[in-house]
């Protein structure tokens, strides 16, 4: 039986680490980027930098009339596909650099599925491009904004593109080597690129989603009832974060199967919901 390296923070009990995780090495968040991003946009909006419903040909070279908004992207209401064209292989977006999401944009009329703001498609195309136009509207590396909007107000330090090669915590092949992680440094950095410890993450899902502290949840964020909460997977990584008035959780394994992360997650909420019910 394998033994998945495997973290669970929450507002119930104490930190669970098992099988070789840990809470202050740097571990990719995969999606969980979304909502960063999408909190970058809402704060941006918020200084009147840009508003939700500037076109995206307002910032980035893309054909006139795709009606693609900034809030479409955020939204995943763009009419995008899930994936840019040609993602694929044991390191899928490695080749997705500055360049390729260039050209990309200037053909984005004959990749649309559905007209903007009709139908709700998840894209990590979608926020690459959103990524990108943040950037371009604010002639500021990603980076910065996202240090300067979300990671500095809320004093939260240990999230990054790329942290030390010795401060990473990366899945374990079969002779107990750490495996290559996905290269996500590129134009697919906004979408799903960063890495961060178990502890930072945590601190942002409390930060963002329980005290508030940067006004109301960004649009990145799913809602299914009463609870907030976004996944996020890569080759070798996948963590889910959620919170509800009742508390909030967040699960990360050195594994790529979302499913079961969010299966854990969701079912270990629960359990702690159902007993406090009891409780009362």
């Amino acid at each position: 039986m394998i033994r998945v390296p495997t973290c669970v923070l929450s507002s119930f009990e104490p930190p669970q680490v098992r099988n070789g995780h840990s809470l202050d090495l740097f571990v990719q968040i995969g999606s969980l980027t979304k909502t960063l991003t999408a909190t970058v946009l809402t704060a941006l909006a918020g200084r009147g930098a840009l508003s939700l419903d500037d076109p995206l040909e307002s910032f980035l070279p893309a054909p006139e009339g795709t009606g693609i908004t900034l809030r479409h992207l955020a939204e995943h209401s763009s009419g995008l596909p899930r994936l840019p064209p040609g993602i694929g292989g044991r390191d899928p977006y490695a080749a997705f650099d500055a360049q390729a999401l260039d050209a990309v944009v200037r053909r984005l009329d004959t990749l649309v599925t559905a007209p903007a703001g009709t139908t709700d498609e998840y894209s990590n195309l979608g926020y690459a491009l959103l990524g990108a136009a943040l950037v371009a509207a604010t002639h500021t590396p990603y980076e910065e904004l996202l240090h300067r909007h979300v990671l500095a107000p809320l004093g939260v330090t240990d999230v990054a593109a790329e942290p030390p090669s010795g401060r990473r915590l990366c899945r374990r092949g079969l002779f107990g080597q750490p495996e290559r992680p996905w290269t996500m440094t590129g134009a697919i950095l906004p979408a799903g690129g960063l890495w961060a410890t178990p502890e930072a993450t945590a601190a942002l899902v409390t930060s963002l989603l329980v005290d508030r502290r940067l006004g109301e949840p960004a649009p990145a964020w799913q809602k299914t009832g009463r609870l907030l909460w976004h996944n996020g997977a890569t080759g070798g990584a996948s963590v889910f974060a959620g919170a509800a008035p009742q508390g909030w959780i967040l699960v990360h394994r050195l594994s790529g199967r979302s499913a079961t992360t969010d299966r854990l997650a969701l079912e270990t909420f629960r359990r702690f919901i159902d007993a406090r019910s009891q409780q009362v």
